[in-house]
C-alpha cells in the first residue's frame, strides 16, 4: 500500500505541472501536501509498536485521502483535470481509500 501510495504522489505532481500557474499556492500546493501526507502517516503509522498508535497515524492518511479526493473533483469541475488524468488519480485514491479502511477495520478499531 505505501508503494502505491508514493506512486500516487508522483502521479499528482507530474499531472499538478499543467494547473494554472494562479493556482501554485492554492489547490496545486494543497493536492501536493495532502498526496504527500498519505504514505508519510502510513510509513509512520508502521513504524510504530502499539497498534493504537498505527490506526491513528493510518486515520490521518485515510484523511489525507479523502481531502485529496474533494480536490481532485474540484479540480475536475473547474476544468483543471482532463476526464483521462481524472479517471487516473481517482481510481488510485479510491483503491488507497478501499485499503487503509480495511487495514484500520483489520486492526480491530
Amino acid at each position: 500500500m505505501w508503494q502505491k501510495s508514493v506512486s500516487h504522489v508522483v502521479a499528482v505532481y507530474r499531472i499538478t505541472r499543467a494547473f494554472p500557474n494562479e493556482e501554485i499556492f492554492g489547490i496545486v500546493s494543497q493536492m501536493r501536501r495532502a498526496a504527500v501526507s498519505i504514505p508519510s502517516n502510513i510509513a509512520e503509522g508502521y513504524g510504530r509498536i502499539y497498534d493504537k498508535e498505527t490506526v491513528k497515524f493510518l486515520s490521518i492518511a485515510l484523511g489525507s485521502a479523502s481531502e485529496l479526493e474533494t480536490q481532485l473533483i474540484i479540480s475536475k469541475d473547474l476544468g483543471y483535470l482532463s476526464e483521462d488524468d481524472y479517471q487516473l488519480l481517482i481510481g488510485q485514491i479510491e483503491e488507497i481509500i478501499r485499503m487503509l479502511t480495511g487495514l484500520i477495520k483489520s486492526l480491530g478499531n
